[in-house]
């Protein structure tokens, strides 16, 4: 690319990545790599990681790797690479033929290891894992040196060997570089390099029984696709001394790591260690329980990827750590699906209505507006009857101040239908509302009164014979701290703060008739309810709908404000 071609930097990885044009250190070239460990599905935090090594590299006609770092065979599994594949995808990037695994690079990365072992840069550690602990020393005091830091290279070079061969059990040797017990920075006190794992793995089989650190596999890794720009969070910063270390004293192509703040958000946890528990432990339903944050969670419940990808830039590149709060993203979902969802009507807690001066049997079509943000979109048909269904939050026999929804003797208009007025409440034995009566003005159809006369209220409805009943799922926040990790004492983590009304299930709601051909995955809005996606438990006559995000409603406001001060509903 020309100086002229090349877009304006936005933030400070474009702006090296501009300075590398200028110095022509990587001669022109752009390619980063998407690094995944395929121990668990990509969550919401993967998605920015996503975003910038691929947005990076095609921003510079460049191009991005997919490289699973596949180190670690007690953790891996095939449906976790599978996953990351599929969400990648779904996410709208694509890596080519470049599908690269860290296990592809093994016997170089041993070739490599061999070589610092005969620069007299590693050695083989006899100390258990609690002992080098322990011989790391603290942040404030220096640690100290094993004593088999001296072995010969000759000695380890026959240690290191028979490690390989499977002589060994698992843990009783480790390869370590030889760096600085005293250094300030932890990581380069000797680091691991290796270490004895008698586990077959899901590509190599039972050829190795050493597996590289991560540390030691992931810049030799980038090294040997000819990475230019490591892009990764802010946790390795402090491990970039040892990734210029390694790549410096093998003498190869060295690519320049470079961190940038990972995604935090509000009401989650981005941690796939975490997440892992909560699944294996039963506190959710799998990885793609819609409550969680990973990709596939979210899909299910019904976030595009558009939306996503628009939440990632809107907040930027940045150097700082922060919490975004999760607000935010659902306001990139509802921006997003207000332009692509086709609008319906459905009543998630019926309450039956009978229109006394409407005649009996008969049905009236009328017609709606699909989405009216895209004309293109067109209408359809909902029929009207004598028997409606309408909201239960809909009706209150005792009116709050500032509720102008149905009561005794008020009117109030039906979406694309005719003002009704409620004349009667219908009550059972124990007080509860169970039907209403009301009276319709025929001269209203299609909303409006040719007497200029207003209503404050207009009410979405199903009519009764012809609606179909779902299932539907309320869906909240899966915590209930906006800092899930803030706990009260250190023997307690985040799993102490759950939200108990994370799941709300609803299995007598009502859909106009139109939804009967939905599909799973399908998104609607419903009106004045907010956003919903078609579930993959849905059956044929059986609709599950899981909730995506709620509409802005100043109603749910004053409702949960009632519920507070301990006024109860009348159903």
């Amino acid at each position: 690319m020309t100086t002229s071609d090349r877009p304006k930097p936005t933030n400070f990885i474009e702006e090296i990545v501009e300075e590398h044009f200028r110095t022509n250190k990587y001669g022109g070239r752009v390619r980063t790599r998407f690094p995944p460990e395929p121990n668990g599905y990509l969550h919401i935090g993967h998605a920015k990681a996503i975003c910038i090594d691929f947005g990076i590299a095609a921003k510079y006609h460049g191009l991005c790797n997919l490289r699973f770092d596949d180190t670690n065979p007690m953790k891996e599994e095939q449906q976790y690479i599978d996953s990351i594949k599929e969400d990648i995808h779904w996410l709208g990037f694509d890596w080519g033929d470049r599908e690269y695994y860290a296990s592809d690079y093994y016997q170089q990365l041993y070739e490599w290891a061999l070589r610092l072992v005969k620069k007299g840069k590693a050695y083989v550690d006899d100390l258990s894992a609690e002992q080098i602990r322990e011989y790391r020393g603290t942040l404030t005091t220096p640690g100290k040196e094993s004593p088999y830091r001296s072995r010969s290279i000759e000695e380890t070079l026959d240690l290191f060997q028979r490690m390989k061969e499977g002589e060994f059990p698992d843990g009783s040797r480790v390869l370590r570089a030889r760096i600085d017990m005293a250094a300030g920075n932890m990581n380069m006190r000797d680091p691991v390099m290796y270490r004895i794992l008698h586990a077959s793995h899901p590509r190599s089989g039972d050829k190795w029984c050493i597996y590289p650190t991560y540390d030691w596999a992931h810049g030799q890794s980038d090294s040997i696709e000819v990475i230019t720009h490591s892009l990764c969070s802010l946790e390795f910063e402090d491990h970039r001394p040892l990734y210029d270390w390694f790549l410096d004293q093998l003498e190869v192509h060295h690519p320049q790591q470079i961190e940038f703040s990972r995604l935090n958000l509000s009401y989650a946890i981005t941690s796939t260690r975490k997440l892992r528990k909560l699944v294996e432990e039963g506190h959710i339903g799998g990885w793609d329980d819609p409550r969680m944050p990973t990709l596939s969670a979210l899909r299910r419940r019904g976030y595009t990827p558009e939306s996503i990808r628009n939440f990632c830039e809107s907040i930027g590149v940045a150097k700082a750590e922060s919490i975004i709060d999760i607000t935010k993203l659902e306001h990139f979902v509802r921006e997003d699906l207000n332009k692509r969802a086709p609008r319906v009507m459905g009543v998630l807690r019926p309450l039956r209505v009978i229109i006394d001066n409407y005649p009996e049997g008969k049905t009236e079509e009328l017609e709606a507006i699909n989405n009216p943000e895209d004309p293109g979109m067109g209408t359809r048909k909902i029929p009207f009857s004598r028997v409606l269904y309408i909201e239960q939050d809909d009706f209150r026999e005792e009116p709050p101040p500032k509720y102008y929804r149905l009561a005794p003797g008020r009117e109030v208009r039906l979406r694309y239908a005719y003002f009704v007025k409620c004349v009667d409440v219908a009550k059972d034995k124990d007080g509860k509302i169970v039907e209403l009566h009301c009276t319709y003005d025929p001269k209203t159809r299609g909303g409006d009164s040719p007497d200029g006369r207003k209503v404050k209220a207009t009410l979405h409805w199903v009519s009764a014979p012809h609606a179909i009943s779902a299932e539907v799922r309320l869906y909240d926040r899966l915590f209930s701290k906006p800092d899930p990790n803030q706990v009260e004492s250190k023997d307690k983590d985040f799993r102490v703060n759950p939200n108990p009304n994370s799941l709300e299930v609803l299995t007598d709601c009502k859909l106009e008739p139109s939804l009967s051909a939905a599909k799973t995955g399908d998104r609607y809005q419903f009106e004045r309810l907010g956003y919903f996606c078609v579930d993959l438990d849905s059956r044929s006559g059986e609709l599950v709908f899981n909730r995506t995000v709620s509409l802005r409603d100043t109603w749910a406001k004053i409702q949960q404000a009632q519920k507070s001060k301990g006024i109860k509903s009348p159903f």
